[in-house]
């Protein structure tokens, strides 16, 4: 019955419509530390400890509470960050920028190129729409799932208080390609405390989802995270010590960041930062590396 509320409200219109006010009822009867807490809990099967955190996950949800900046909002703005990273690394690692807009009116197939592009929110995670030919999309179908996203927020219920203060809009990028025509490897970089401790490479996404993690030599860690199975072993990207320099770079202002970056050829591309992986639910197996990752990750008052 969960699982069936929790689609609902996530994947429907109609969901969100009746459970909105609901949760907006709810966050004014109940702390945010209590929702967390009870969340905690239920998805990881142990009690969250705030007051001594160990493992990786009571560590990011101490960091939701306690490490707050209006920096971290900016990064977390898919639309802000590209300033951010411009000013860090310089403007060459972003990916060519077609369009940003509050008004999904904008968004039609006359003001849109020829090419290849990616339409996505700046303010949630996920819900992009690729665009392979103009051409062919549905877009009054296009542009009412965009409104529905520009409605919605992915604060609810997770504690990730960085996304209630982004002013939403829509964001329109080229679509990165290989020579081969698909679309490439996103390397998630997870640094803790400016170091990157280890690389998540994520396969074939659209069909049988799979999950690497590499250490910072590229050996395969042994351990699964947010219950996807390894895949085929990933090969090294020809750059990946420029990605690991880039990496460190951006997360040197920050406790803890995950960094995702497309390497195409010899090229490298920013793709976004995120504060809180999985948001701090995120299963491991086995469980005991929930606290070795703990026990890298050091917080303010650990130092």
């Amino acid at each position: 019955m969960f699982t069936f509320l929790r689609d609902l409200y996530y994947n429907t219109m109609v969901g969100k419509i009746v459970f909105t006010p609901i949760f907006k009822l709810r966050d004014l009867i109940v702390s945010e530390k209590s929702l967390i807490k009870f969340r905690f809990k239920r998805t990881l099967g142990y009690k969250l400890n705030l007051e001594n955190p160990k493992s990786y996950n009571e560590k990011l949800q101490w960091l939701k509470l306690n490490d707050r900046s209006d920096l971290h909002v900016q990064c977390a703005d898919k639309f802000a960050v590209r300033k951010y990273i411009e000013t860090k690394i310089g403007k060459n690692y972003l990916i060519p920028l077609i369009k940003s807009t509050k008004n999904v009116k904008e968004i039609t197939l006359e003001s849109l190129p020829d090419y290849p592009i990616i339409i996505k929110t700046n303010h949630d995670s996920g819900g992009i729409t690729i665009v392979w030919k103009k051409e062919d999309v549905d877009w009054p179908k296009t542009r009412k799932k965009l409104a529905e996203q520009l409605n919605s927020s992915y604060a609810n219920h997770k504690g990730e208080w960085q996304y209630k203060d982004i002013e939403p809009r829509v964001v329109v990028e080229k679509l990165l390609i290989t020579e081969e025509g698909a679309i490439p490897s996103d390397f998630k970089l997870h640094c803790f405390n400016g170091k990157v401790i280890y690389t998540q490479v994520d396969i074939d996404r659209q069909t049988n989802h799979k999950r690497n993690l590499y250490d910072i030599n590229w050996k395969l860690l042994p351990f699964t995270y947010q219950q996807y199975q390894n895949g085929e072993p990933v090969e090294k990207p020809f750059v990946y010590d420029e990605m690991v320099k880039i990496a460190e770079k951006l997360a040197e202002d920050f406790i803890c960041v995950r960094v995702d970056l497309y390497a195409l050829g010899h090229s490298i591309y920013f793709g976004e930062l995120t504060f809180h992986s999985g948001s701090g639910f995120g299963k491991f197996e086995p469980t005991e590396w929930d606290f070795k990752l703990g026990e890298m990750l050091k917080l303010p008052f650990e130092k």
